[in-house]
């Protein structure tokens, strides 16, 4: 069994997996990685993965091997890595032993960032997943966010993940591309174009639950007040909020949703928008549904 011991950690770290798919009927959202194809990416750099990880945010992690060894592979955005204070390349893998401090620190581009260990974190199975959502504090490390001092503990793994990244790259520049929503044809003229012909901006305000968007250009000024009868959302929803500003609806999203929606990102393109910083100026381009469905077949990012 090997132990590590948290020596930083930036907001939001948790533990994830795949996801705690099914339950969205008991008003429990899926939760799992921001970015999930970075998690399988570092899955994929270290042989026999367990099923969970490590997703830090941009402020990054520093862990020690306190027990033991094991083999880390990291990947996600741009980030810094250190091994006892020796810079390794970015994404990568390397072994640790015990006495080994890893670093991981803010780079050039994205929000998070992920640690895939050669064995289970051992953590219990809740609801069939050991992802953590912190807006019910359920799952995880006591359904916490992980914090300086806390100690973890890594056992053999029976089921090893293999990964399937099918982006790595970091393409902020192109449009975030979506399919029109249940309301966008509810929403008062003109504001359905206005989301394809106005460039937004990523705000401060982001989290695991959803990014909100800086609407400069009063795009949505106009559907203010607006509200409906609640109903199921979905990772991706773009929901007009009732001051009229835009939140897309990210991993830990509530169950039900009583706003507008005007557009819902596609599967192909949530991860390369969580990784966009605040402040990035964000396109959208809108997409058929034969389109979204044929990316995500194909495992293609454009």
């Amino acid at each position: 069994m090997t132990r590590l011991r948290i020596l930083r950690a930036g907001p939001l770290t948790t533990i994830q997996d795949n996801g705690r798919f099914g339950m969205l009927r008991h008003g429990i959202s899926a939760s799992g990685p921001m970015d999930r194809s970075a998690f399988a990416h570092a899955a994929e750099l270290v042989a026999g993965a367990g099923p969970a990880g490590i997703e830090c945010t941009m402020a990054g992690i520093e862990i020690e091997v306190i027990s033991d060894e094991c083999r880390v592979g990291y990947a996600g955005g741009a980030f810094q890595v250190k091994l006892n204070g020796t810079e390794l390349p970015w994404p990568g893998a390397t072994d640790l032993r015990m006495g080994d401090r890893l670093a991981i620190r803010p780079g050039p581009a994205g929000n998070y960032a992920y640690l895939r260990f050669d064995m289970t974190i051992d953590v219990p199975l809740v609801m069939g997943s050991r992802s953590t959502n912190i807006r019910v504090g359920l799952g995880g490390f006591d359904g916490r966010v992980l914090g300086k001092g806390d100690e973890i503990e890594l056992v053999e793994t029976d089921s090893p993940d293999t990964g399937r990244s099918s982006r790595v790259e970091n393409t902020p520049q192109e449009p975030i591309r979506v399919l029109w929503g249940l309301h966008a044809m509810d929403l008062p003229h003109g504001l359905r174009e206005g989301l394809l012909e106005n460039a937004f901006a990523v705000s401060k305000q982001m989290d695991r639950m959803g990014v909100r968007l800086e609407d400069s250009g009063g795009v949505f000024a106009d559907a203010a007040g607006l509200s409906l009868v609640s109903d199921a959302i979905v990772p991706g929803d773009i929901q007009i909020l009732g001051d009229g500003t835009p939140v897309v609806l990210m991993r830990d999203h509530q169950p039900t949703g009583g706003y507008p929606r005007v557009a819902t990102i596609i599967s192909a393109d949530l991860d390369r928008f969580a990784q966009l910083r605040s402040g990035t100026r964000v396109l959208f381009e809108s997409v058929s549904l034969a389109h979204a469905q044929g990316l995500r077949t194909s495992g293609s990012v454009r």
